[in-house]
């Protein structure tokens, strides 16, 4: 078990629907990480931007992407996360993607599709809740919207990180600072949010706030709105354990099913 966890967080524009330029922008920002990093994320869609043209920009499993990713990954020695488009059995995912530096792969697929664009009309919504196991810590993926649904993100698997990736618009970004930092209270485990920046081909503004909140709400990060940033933050086991041990919160939780 590794006590401490190093996280890139990587706050970036995107180039609308053109993954190749996206892959060789995280590329730079990926090698050019201190070597003791444990995990990189990047944002929702990082290689085309919150796009519905599924048809035109999905890949396979097998794709780029995907092999980037393990590639990547292998070459530096860290996980890396972030969600794409994915068909699958002649469907569309919203799929959230951990690669390993091994080249195993755990994948989500975001469950709560985002209506109010029409989201659930292009991309199949997924049901399984998923936990990450890697180098003794339990994540929690999830992605942009799933951060409204306190329900499905309830730690009833006494996971100790919560990693959502997001292309949260800059018109509601209030709502992201606060939600995040209530997820993290509620569920007494670490909150880490990466958000992109600038516009998309939609005319869509974003304004970034990535963040890492602690079991108590603190923020740990200092991201600047609007700026393309990279910010490294150490997340300790004994913090987490410490803080349940003395305030034992989650041992009054409901209990609950989820149909």
């Amino acid at each position: 078990m590794k006590k401490k966890l190093n996280i890139a967080l990587i706050q970036a524009d995107l180039v609308w629907e053109v993954p190749k330029a996206n892959r060789a922008n995280f590329e730079k920002k990926i090698k050019s990480l201190p070597d003791d990093t444990d995990v990189v994320v990047l944002p929702e869609m990082f290689t085309t931007g919150f796009t519905m043209n599924a048809k035109k920009v999905a890949e396979t499993m097998k794709g780029e992407t995907v092999s980037w990713m393990k590639s990547m990954a292998l070459e530096h020695d860290v996980a890396i996360v972030g969600s794409l488009v994915i068909k699958e059995n002649k469907r569309f995912y919203n799929r959230f993607l951990f690669v390993e530096p091994s080249g195993y792969i755990s994948i989500y697929d975001k469950r709560h599709t985002f209506t109010l664009v029409g989201e659930d009309r292009v991309y199949s919504a997924g049901k399984e809740k998923v936990i990450i196991h890697f180098k003794g810590w339990k994540i929690r993926p999830l992605i942009c919207y799933d951060l409204r649904f306190p329900v499905w993100s309830r730690n009833t698997e006494d996971y100790d990180v919560l990693i959502y990736v997001a292309n949260w618009p800059k018109t509601r970004i209030v709502a992201w600072d606060i939600l995040l930092q209530a997820r993290a209270i509620e569920n007494m485990c670490y909150s880490v949010g990466v958000n992109r920046v600038g516009i998309d081909g939609t005319n869509s503004k974003y304004s970034g706030h990535s963040a890492v909140y602690n079991v108590l709400g603190e923020l740990l990060t200092s991201f600047k709105p609007n700026e393309k940033q990279v910010e490294i933050v150490t997340l300790e086991k004994r913090h987490i354990t410490a803080y349940r041990k003395k305030l034992r919160f989650l041992d009054d939780r409901d209990v609950f099913k989820i149909t």
